[in-house]
């Protein structure tokens, strides 16, 4: 393989997420077409390897991972710890990141503040004030696309989760409602959040 074959290869792995060609070539410090050329040649050179990893096209970008045959060493190897209330907090998360805790509690209820904490312990989530000091923005960490595929998470797709705050948002603010639970939500989480699950 080429040195710049080698290169985006050692930017995945470190990286541990997708990454559009635009931030590969930017790693790699060289223009898109080059990044493109490079990450074919990377990708032609996984396809023929009889190995565990391989690179992987996502929504979200191109990503050095397990096969799929492999990733039940996970579990085994590296078992999680996570309740279901928590993992349906991080599925928010990843859909929704980054999010404000406040927006969080709105959309998954009191359950948030134990599940955060252990979130952010086991390495899934980082957690940084707002500039306000009001609340505190959430989202994934890298160490989260080791572990999962969002669209492996528990369906959330039954909850209205709120729309990432952004600066035009943020002035008006509160003019807008609270985000709301569909009508259609699943009965069960109301007993989950009650036990803080």
């Amino acid at each position: 393989m080429s040195r710049l074959a080698n290169t985006i290869e050692a930017i995945l792995y470190l990286k541990a997420q997708p990454l559009t060609i635009a931030q590969i070539a930017e790693f790699a410090k060289c223009d898109r077409d080059t990044a493109a050329e490079g990450l074919i040649e990377l990708m032609g050179d996984y396809a023929h390897r009889d190995g565990a990893l391989e690179i992987a096209e996502t929504e979200e970008g191109y990503a050095l991972q397990l096969r799929e045959i492999y990733k039940p060493l996970i579990d085994s190897i590296v078992p999680l710890d996570i309740g279901l209330g928590a993992l349906r907090t991080l599925a928010a998360i990843a859909l929704r990141g980054p999010i404000a805790q406040s927006d969080l509690v709105e959309l998954r209820g009191s359950g948030v503040y134990q599940h955060v904490p252990d979130l952010v312990e086991q390495g899934f989530v980082k957690k940084r004030r707002q500039s306000d000091g009001r609340s505190s923005w959430l989202q994934i960490t890298e160490k989260f696309y080791q572990h999962f595929e969002i669209d492996k998470l528990p369906q959330i797709s039954n909850l209205r989760l709120p729309q990432p705050i952004t600066a035009d948002r943020e002035a008006h603010r509160m003019d807008e409602p609270p985000a709301q639970i569909s009508n259609h939500e699943d009965p069960s989480r109301h007993d989950e959040e009650s036990k803080g699950l």
